[in-house]
């Protein structure tokens, strides 16, 4: 079963535009400062490599991919023992996330929902995605 889909996070992007438009504010008031520039171009490449998120199931794995690939990630499907749709609290943020209780891995840019998958170990992961019928879907005719 191959799968593929790329969610974008709007958030992020409108938090670049702030970010661009506090930058190029910073710059008209103070001048050209190259450690403003350089804290504010840090910055913008974080932000940026998580304006997305790409899943991807093909053959032996399901792979996650921020952005433009600054993070990812990789499960062996046959590691999967668990696959079922869930919705994320608002408080579990974007981005990657260590929850502490119940114990998870969160992966998320946008929206509240997710797909959770527990492995053979009994580690817990939520992959967010704006379609997670298909996902789960997916995952579950890949795992068989």
């Amino acid at each position: 079963m191959h799968y593929q889909h790329k969610q974008i996070g709007y958030l992020m992007i409108y938090m670049l535009s702030g970010i661009s438009i506090l930058f190029l504010w910073s710059i008209k008031i103070s001048g050209f400062n190259p450690l403003t520039f350089i804290g504010m171009f840090v910055v913008f490449g974080i932000v940026f490599s998580f304006t997305s998120l790409s899943v991807t199931i093909d053959q032996q794995f399901l792979k996650i991919q921020f952005g433009y690939g600054l993070y990812k990630k990789s499960f062996i499907l046959s590691e999967i023992t668990s696959v079922k749709e869930v919705k994320n609290h608002w408080y579990y943020g974007y981005g990657v996330r260590v929850w502490w209780w119940p114990y998870m891995w969160i992966y998320n840019v946008s929206g509240f929902d997710a797909v959770e998958i527990i492995l053979k170990n009994g580690r817990r992961y939520r992959v967010g995605t704006d379609e997670p019928q298909k996902l789960a879907e997916a995952l579950r005719r890949s795992i068989l």
